[in-house]
């Protein structure tokens, strides 16, 4: 078991005021009340839902050891120790990587952040670096893992005590590299305060989370705030061709390059041909076959090669390795019929953009004759502004459309459906039609589809839950999808 003083977690940590001692041994941190024991340091954070420091009376009432907070209550207990910093979501980072004996530092971290392709590229650079014959773990959207082993993974980025805890822990099994999706949320809320990175990865950005960021520029500027606290030892890679990709690099220390499809920059790749059975691009003067498709995927394998090089390894063999990978989990991945009368695709894409990209891929892929038929829908109690554009592009770029339920959660589908409907114009209107049973609609869309027809089912990809008025029930979009064409003999 772990056991360190308190001051010893405090170096990194600005402390506004302190009270009682600090030399009491700390066994455990936590940001949740109902885990407050002895031992433990609580850290108050004042979240979206609930202000932690309403909950620090009843902390001390089970004995805690430390408070850490931005307001000092107005009864001090002399047996804790109070300790005053202006954030305590970032103290809780600087103390949670001490208290773990700073993981990261022990570890060659990359770090890829973006609105779309976080997930593909973490997964992807994952497996190269396995591949590579390193000990290498894993933190994403999809799952976490330490070498081969897997964990369940929650939040997109999980909080600064779990993470520090799982890069402990591929510490431990002797990795020597990781990968982590670093989202916005996770960047605004000081969870990777504390780490150090070796490399930082920008795919693009585009409409999202402006349910919490509030504006697009402060999405932005989250984002940005990732390479501004990259060290100079560090690589920042970035997108040439998306028009924030620049930005990500004014105020970095870290070294800048970038990687594009349409001009100069330090990875450059031409996109020979996309086809179904995958991607065949000439990179840095090599022609490769790649068994990804779409030319969203090219950018991620182009980002993953950038990284793979300034990591030091051979470009030659970093390109054979990327040749014969997959993507990750529930990202365009093929569903296909039993008598392969039907193409089904799965892809969590839930963003304007990459249901633009994956729809645009599949009118590139497809023959003539073949119809696009697509199911999707839109999260409840989140960004409530792409609802309409999402039906929209659906609908302009699909043969037929199926709008359904994603994850509703506390709202009402319908009210999600009619906004939605709201965006779909009047010339394409006959091709679209509402059905709030998800599963319900991958079956009407199956019933739409004619031979060799491509059905999408867009929105939750790698997710096997639907969570709606709180609870997560079992709903898993590539099972359903089969089970689908199976039962209907397509």
């Amino acid at each position: 078991m772990i056991s360190l003083p308190l001051f010893s977690l405090l170096t990194d940590v600005a402390v506004l005021a302190q009270h009682g001692p600090t030399d009491v041994p700390i066994t455990g941190l936590t940001l949740d009340s109902r885990e407050a024991g002895p031992g433990v340091a609580f850290c108050a954070l004042r979240g979206t839902a609930a202000d932690g420091h309403n909950f620090i009376a009843g902390a001390v009432e089970k004995g805690v050891a430390a408070v850490i907070c931005e307001e000092l209550p107005a009864t001090l207990n002399p047996a804790t120790a109070y300790v005053q910093v202006k954030d305590s979501a970032e103290a809780l980072g600087h103390m949670a990587a001490a208290f773990h004996g700073h993981p990261s530092r022990q570890l060659k971290l990359i770090g890829v952040t973006g609105t779309n392709g976080k997930t593909t590229c973490a997964t992807l650079l994952h497996k190269l670096l396995r591949e590579l014959g390193y000990h290498a773990g894993l933190l994403s959207t999809v799952q976490n893992q330490i070498d081969e082993e897997v964990i369940p993974s929650t939040h997109t980025t999980p909080d600064a005590i779990r993470l520090n805890a799982l890069l402990a822990r591929m510490v431990a099994a002797g990795c020597t590299h990781a990968c982590m999706e670093v989202s916005s949320h996770a960047v605004a809320q000081h969870r990777i305060t504390g780490l150090r990175f070796v490399g930082g990865i920008f795919t693009n950005l585009t409409h999202d989370h402006l349910d919490y960021h509030g504006t697009f520029d402060n999405y932005l500027k989250a984002k940005k705030a990732f390479f501004d606290g990259l060290p100079k030892t560090a690589f920042a890679l970035t997108n040439a061709d998306d028009k924030r990709g620049p930005v990500m690099l004014q105020n970095t220390a870290a070294r800048r390059e970038t990687y594009s499809l349409r001009g100069a920059a330090t990875f450059r790749a031409k996109l020979v041909a996309n086809e179904v059975h995958g991607l065949h691009l000439e990179i840095d003067g090599r022609e490769i076959l790649f068994r990804l498709i779409g030319v969203f995927n090219a950018y991620n394998l182009l980002a993953v090669y950038g990284a793979g090089v300034l990591l030091g390894e051979d470009p030659t063999e970093v390109l054979t390795i990327l040749s014969g990978l997959t993507t990750a989990p529930g990202r365009f991945e093929p569903v296909v019929s039993p008598t392969q009368a039907v193409t089904g695709i799965v892809d969590y894409a839930h963003t304007p953009d990459a249901l633009e990209n994956v729809l645009q891929t599949l009118h590139e892929i497809r023959q003539p004759s073949q119809q696009i038929i697509t199911v999707v829908g839109c999260g409840g109690n989140r960004d409530a502004a792409k609802r309409p554009i999402m039906a929209n592009l659906a609908a302009s770029l699909s043969n037929k459309v199926v709008l359904t339920s994603d994850n509703p959660r506390f709202e009402d589908p319908n009210e999600i459906l009619a906004q939605m409907q709201a965006g779909v114009t009047a010339s394409d209107s006959a091709k679209v039609q509402t059905v709030a049973d998800r599963r319900q609609a991958i079956e009407t869309a199956v019933r739409l589809a004619g031979a060799n027809d491509i059905v999408l089912v867009a929105g939750k990809g790698h997710e096997n839950y639907q969570e709606i008025r709180g609870v997560k029930a079992p709903f898993d979009d590539k099972l359903i999808l089969t089970e689908v064409f199976a039962a209907q003999g397509k």
